[in-house]
């Protein structure tokens, strides 16, 4: 059965591309990764594109679609810039293609489920229903949030997970994209109360710093990091 995982964030710099490429490493079979839009990869200090660093740490096939100058939510870096950008239902019809051929395939969102991926309006959330709905039979979406550790990620994971369960999308788990080297009060707390408060399992706790492992390290320790 193909699986088709698709990977938001709480917010912004949560560490949701290092969670994808934690989740592309312990794929089983053929695993791909897919960013429908990288913002922020112009100018004279470019983002690392997450799709280059997804292929670093895993060397699974990444590739992003859509790449936008600023570092904004990509409906924003779009009119700035002033180009078209495809809608979410072009990014659809990407990810139902590359279903047919892999077992295993990630999406990366951008930010979080409501930030707007086109100038339509369409967010990662709608992706991820319209999805649900169109694969074929033998195809499973799973929805997995990334969250921080430490304080205010109770708020946001629950906002996140709601915003799921109103579209009839359950998420199969919790990632959390940086755990501290010396975690204080807060985060252990956290630890335990995330899947209380959401009836949503914690899946991985990634270590800070994971993202600068080489890739053998990576994919060596990856496992470990999986509840």
């Amino acid at each position: 059965m193909t699986r088709v995982v698709v990977v938001t964030g709480t917010d912004t710099g949560v560490g949701k591309t290092i969670a994808v490429a934690a989740l592309a490493a312990v794929g089983p079979g053929r695993v791909t990764v897919l960013k429908p839009v990288q913002t922020g990869v112009g100018g004279a200090d470019p983002d690392v594109p997450d799709a280059e660093t997804v292929h670093r740490l895993t060397g699974r096939a990444a590739r992003q679609l859509t790449a936008l100058d600023e570092p904004l939510a990509p409906d924003v870096a779009a009119r700035r810039q002033a180009v078209p950008i495809p809608p979410v239902g072009d990014y659809v019809d990407h990810v139902r293609a590359l279903a047919e051929d892999h077992d295993v395939v990630i999406v990366e969102g951008a930010g979080g489920l409501l930030v707007r991926l086109d100038q339509d309006g369409g967010t990662l959330l709608d992706l991820a229903a319209d999805l649900a709905a169109e694969l074929p039979a033998g195809a499973a979406v799973e929805v997995v949030i990334v969250t921080r550790a430490g304080l205010g990620t109770l708020n946001h994971t629950e906002l996140s997970v709601a915003a799921l369960r109103a579209r009839g999308l359950e998420p199969v788990g919790l990632v959390i994209g940086s755990w501290p080297d010396s975690p204080g009060l807060a985060e252990e707390c956290n630890l335990q109360d995330l899947p209380r408060v959401t009836g949503v399992p914690v899946l991985a706790v990634l270590p800070q710093g994971a993202g600068a492992l080489d890739r053998e390290d990576f994919l060596a320790l990856a496992p470990t990091w999986f509840r």
